[in-house]
């Protein structure tokens, strides 16, 4: 396979990440740390700028069309907090006058006084970590608030002026039937958020869960329930429009798309990782900030906030976009491929026409998109597009 040439700068976005949570949750693999004591919250904030004026440059004269603040619980932070980072980034990044900036917020630590400060700071878009309805389940998960607390903290975000929440759902929770995961859904849909992020709960390494997992559903009862779960959320309104994404008209994350569609993002923050697209270089870059708290504190007196870096090799490139774009319902337009990438589609024609005559892949050649049984095995499908 050829190096990559040609590439095109990709949309921007910017990942901001706050690693503080008041406790772990059992199913938790972020890089997130439970509070002792009061937060450094001025250290930080101070840390986070010193953080993207170092890497300012990344932005090759690009805007920023969305920014994420993601966590840990970044509702921790209070809204004064905010604002004063969202001004020090303005001062030094260009932000779209659209730019969609979203702040994920734990409803168990959320105040009206914040979301009134988190919306006069320029943040338009609220993620709630929901997760479920059912207060046994919360308590299994691990969570800190009760399903009340959900329906409140969803009102003070309204209250507050924001017209674009999502909420984070989870289902084939321990001991779930389909109709327990349907009354979840249910309570989220009569909330009528703009968004909801329906996910299936997996075990990963690293995590409480994964010394000591919980008893799920199987795989039947857990198709079962996203087969209806689809089914009911498309009925309320809400289009798939990736794996776990669903949204009211004109209401997709922009921000999780541009993941999907491989464009590039900037992070800052303890344990953030980012991508960059260097065209003139002919190549792409991935990065990781340093991964604890008090070590990314202590690396602003020399700001050497990064701790990783490597150049995507272009053998890995096929796979590295198709992980993200055969997300997407729709795919992608074959063009991205190669914009993206600097390759093109007839690089990978062994590996297309094959998954083509599996039924996997759309045979539509101006797209790169999964079919519903390509969804289904969407992993198999993936694996085939590894390098050998």
């Amino acid at each position: 396979m050829t190096q990559p040439a040609q590439l095109t700068l990709p949309p921007l976005s910017l990942y901001v990440h706050i690693p503080w949570c008041v406790r772990k949750c059992p199913y938790c693999d972020f890089n997130s740390h439970g509070v002792r004591g009061e937060l450094p919250v001025d250290a930080y904030i101070d840390a986070l700028l010193a953080d993207c004026s170092v890497d300012r440059h990344f932005a090759q004269q690009r805007p920023i069309h969305s920014v994420f603040f993601g966590g840990g619980t970044p509702s921790l932070l209070p809204g004064k907090a905010i604002a004063r980072l969202l001004d020090g980034l303005r001062e030094r990044l260009d932000f779209t006058h659209d730019c969609e900036i979203t702040l994920e917020t734990n409803p168990g630590t959320a105040e009206y006084s914040n979301f009134a400060d988190y919306r006069a700071a320029g943040v338009n878009r609220i993620s709630l970590g929901a997760q479920s309805f059912n207060a046994l389940q919360l308590q299994q998960l691990g969570r800190i608030h009760q399903p009340e607390n959900i329906q409140n903290a969803f009102t003070q975000a309204r209250n507050a002026g924001f017209d674009n929440i999502n909420l984070d759902l989870m289902f084939a929770l321990q001991g779930q039937s389909c109709a327990d995961a349907m009354r979840d859904l249910e309570a989220a849909i009569a909330l009528e958020p703009e968004h909801i992020s329906w996910y299936q709960l997996t075990i990963e390494p690293n995590t409480a869960f994964y010394s000591n997992p919980p008893s799920l559903p199987d795989d039947d009862t857990s198709w079962e329930i996203q087969q209806a779960g689809i089914q009911r959320l498309t009925a309320a309104g809400y289009a798939q429009y990736e794996v776990s994404a669903y949204a009211r008209p004109g209401k997709q994350a922009a921000h999780n798309i541009n993941y999907w569609e491989f464009g590039d993002y900037m992070a800052i923050g303890a344990g953030a990782h980012g991508k960059i697209t260097w065209p003139d270089e002919s190549r792409i870059e991935r990065y990781q900030k340093t991964r604890l708290p008090d070590h990314y504190l202590a690396a602003a007196q020399t700001c050497a906030f990064t701790s990783h870096r490597e150049t995507l090799a272009a053998h890995n490139l096929p796979f590295e976009f198709m992980m993200n774009a055969l997300r997407l319902n729709q795919g992608v337009a074959s063009q991205l491929f190669t914009a993206r990438t600097g390759l093109t589609p007839a690089s990978l024609e062994p590996q297309l026409t094959a998954l083509r005559e599996k039924g996997l892949l759309g045979t539509d050649p101006q797209r790169l998109c999964a079919t519903a049984m390509g969804h289904q095995y969407l992993n198999s499908l993936l694996e085939s597009l590894l390098p050998d």
